[in-house]
């Protein structure tokens, strides 16, 4: 979905991406499980209540009855109360990070969060009301649905989206051999966290980007950059290179700084933090671009 098939009531467009099948079926288990446990401990809760009370009192229709409150109170209730204190989180949908918005971009309320658990109820899962058929239903309008949604979302006007985007692979920069003797004895302590990140994302995106703007910024970020580091770089280093230098020296620095940190935590706390699992960093440098 591109970000202008989503404008919120202030006109501003947003970039969402909706929620598929496969996610959402996970989420769907996840939610089910906890369903069932709640459904557990209210027919706990109701068997101690029936049996506490007169035979006399005790017939089919009153079991019925308390059976009837429970699946309306698991499956209908509870969703509701959940999505709506959550602002449209399930346990299901927080453990895959999907959350339930409406239309315009907004946080769900009742009425949405009720019509939802309803029409689940009623007609998708479990679907009291010719089930299987309308599974078959449910399934092909979220396959035919450019947004993913269900019979369920189109009634109550929402949608399930991923909270949070995959990030886009962005080179980082290797140190350019020609500056390593500069960078090695350059003080870049004025370069601050805030003025770091401005130069990572110019330097990830500037293949990107087209003139004018490129060079336009490239010289803005390295006359900024240039009145704080000392001494100034060499004679004829162009403004990418310079930043690139300035970034990967950093980075140097920090992954230096971090080694020394482990080594003392380890000589204090033998095995403190470590996984059995080696984790790889998802950003890989580049090669120097000369």
């Amino acid at each position: 979905m591109n970000a202008a098939d989503l404008v919120t009531a202030e006109a501003v467009a947003v970039d969402l991406r909706p929620a598929r099948l496969g996610s959402r079926a996970i989420a769907l288990g996840i939610d089910i499980i906890v369903q069932a446990m709640v459904a557990g401990g209210l027919m706990l809760f109701a068997g101690l209540l029936l049996a506490a009370l007169p035979d006399s009192m005790v017939d089919d229709a009153l079991v019925s009855a308390v059976l009837r409150i429970v699946v309306v109170l698991v499956l209908l209730g509870f969703p509701t109360f959940v999505e709506t204190r959550t602002n449209g989180r399930s346990p299901g949908k927080s453990a895959m990070g999907l959350r339930v918005i409406r239309e315009d971009g907004g946080p769900i309320r009742v009425r949405h969060a009720f019509t939802r658990a309803l029409i689940g109820l009623a007609v998708e899962w479990p679907g009291l009301l010719l089930p299987f058929l309308t599974w078959v239903v449910t399934l092909g309008v979220m396959l035919s649905s450019s947004k993913g949604r269900r019979l369920g979302d189109l009634a109550a006007g929402t949608l399930v989206v991923h909270e949070k985007r995959p990030a886009p692979f962005r080179f980082v920069p290797a140190l350019p051999p020609a500056l390593a003797a500069w960078a090695a004895v350059t003080d870049l302590s004025a370069v601050d966290d805030d003025l770091a990140a401005q130069v990572r994302q110019f330097v990830s995106r500037a293949p990107e980007l087209t003139e004018p703007r490129r060079g336009q910024l490239e010289r803005m970020l390295a006359a900024e950059v240039g009145a704080r580091v000392t001494p100034p770089p060499p004679a004829g280093t162009t403004p990418y290179y310079f930043l690139a230098t300035v970034l990967a020296e950093r980075r140097r620095r920090y992954g230096m700084q971090l080694a020394a940190g482990r080594m003392v935590t380890e000589r204090l706390l033998p095995g403190f933090g470590r996984s059995a699992r080696r984790l790889t960093s998802p950003v890989r440098p580049s090669a120097p671009m000369f």
